[in-house]
């Protein structure tokens, strides 16, 4: 039993893709847990934080997983609370989120996803995305990604494709989540 589990262990440490399965699998879980009493418990516990929960629903705010929760929590917290200041703590989170997803993806899934993406033609793509005429086209719809509420990891992945250092990343994130959090709580109030 103990050489099965150290052969598995070995195959998994090996294995190209297991960062892709890890996102896949936290992805599953999520749908599963969604209508979960707990996960509208948790929800409910982060919208009664303050503007500390707006600081963890702007983390939160940022991933495909977790974009809808975080949005309800933004909602309420910014019903008792000033919406720009709730707009500035959920970007400062959003910047912590978005980091994190940032160096996740850079540092491990791009590595794992370049092979693939070469081999089915990319090569293509990344000649003409180097070229003067379309070297501002990652940068800038990554960025509109980024300041929309759709979640972060396409804009983030555009982003760091496109070779940013960390403090224009991090700047960018801060300043792109910020406005687009302010105007998902304004429309929302409005409604």
């Amino acid at each position: 039993m103990e050489e099965v589990l150290e052969t598995a262990s070995s195959r998994w440490k090996h294995w190209h893709y297991k960062n892709i399965a890890i996102l896949l699998l936290s992805l599953v879980i999520f749908f599963m847990m969604i209508d979960h009493p707990l996960f509208k418990i948790a929800i409910a516990y982060i919208g009664s934080l303050g503007y500390l929960g707006a600081f963890v629903a702007g983390a939160l705010f940022v991933s495909v997983f977790t974009v809808a929760p975080a949005s309800v929590a933004l909602f309420f917290i910014s019903a008792t609370l000033n919406p720009l200041f709730v707009a500035l703590f959920a970007g400062t989170g959003a910047v912590v989120g978005d980091y994190l997803v940032f160096r996740f993806l850079r540092d491990r899934v791009f590595d794992e996803l370049r092979p693939i993406f070469l081999k089915s033609g990319g090569h293509v793509l990344v000649k003409l995305l180097k070229t003067p005429h379309f070297a501002w086209v990652l940068p800038v719809v990554g960025a509109f990604v980024i300041a929309s509420p759709f979640p972060d990891e396409v804009g983030i992945g555009m982003l760091g494709a496109s070779k940013l250092k960390n403090w224009q990343f991090l700047s960018l994130s801060f300043v792109l989540n910020t406005i687009g959090i302010l105007i998902v709580i304004i429309a929302a109030r409005s409604f």
